[in-house]
């Protein structure tokens, strides 16, 4: 099984913000793999689908990004997924706009989504796809996440929710994660 996980917050004032990279990486991952529909249950919109084989799970928690872990265990539990087949997609402050790092464990690195996670479902060790949304110059980091990105700057955020598409497609497709560090880190 695949869980991919993609990180933001429910509701139409949170849509293109730049705390909403996950969600709007698994809204693109639903048209690449021909998705139309999403059921709520869990505490989280998600999609079950199969890809030669592999069952594939796109989830979007609806939880607010502080509590997300919650959305994610139940669904990890009812499914029986294990965490090492899970990816979450998550925006990244120390990035800069659209750069795209794997990896495969670690602590949350400030960010509560992932914190609400890792206190979760028990462990640090599971796959994450950050996509850089860069630190702010000038107004706090809250208002900075709950911003859209402007016309210079969404460009090169969508670049990175490209690739980050492009990787979990390659994932599910069965390349290994060192595989994936070698050609997209």
């Amino acid at each position: 099984m695949k869980l991919i996980v993609g990180l933001g917050n429910p509701g139409k004032k949170y849509d293109r913000t730049k705390h909403n990279m996950g969600f709007m990486t698994i809204d693109r991952l639903m048209d690449e793999y021909g998705q139309t529909q999403m059921k709520k249950d869990f505490e989280a919109e998600y999609c079950k689908f199969k890809v030669d084989g592999e069952t594939v799970f796109l989830v979007k928690p609806l939880t607010f990004m502080n509590e997300s872990g919650r959305a994610v265990n139940f669904l990890m539990g009812y499914y029986q997924i294990k965490s090492e087949e899970m990816m979450v997609i998550q925006d990244d402050l120390d990035m800069p706009i659209g750069k795209v790092r794997l990896r495969t464990k670690g602590s949350a690195g400030g960010h509560n989504g992932i914190k609400s996670i890792i206190s979760a479902v028990g462990t640090k060790d599971f796959k994450r796809i950050k996509i850089g949304i860069q630190h702010p110059d000038r107004q706090t980091v809250v208002n900075w996440v709950l911003t859209p990105f402007n016309k210079d700057q969404e460009p090169v955020a969508l670049s990175g929710i490209d690739q980050a598409v492009d990787m979990v497609k390659d994932w599910v497709a069965g390349s290994s994660i060192d595989q994936l560090m070698n050609k997209y880190n």
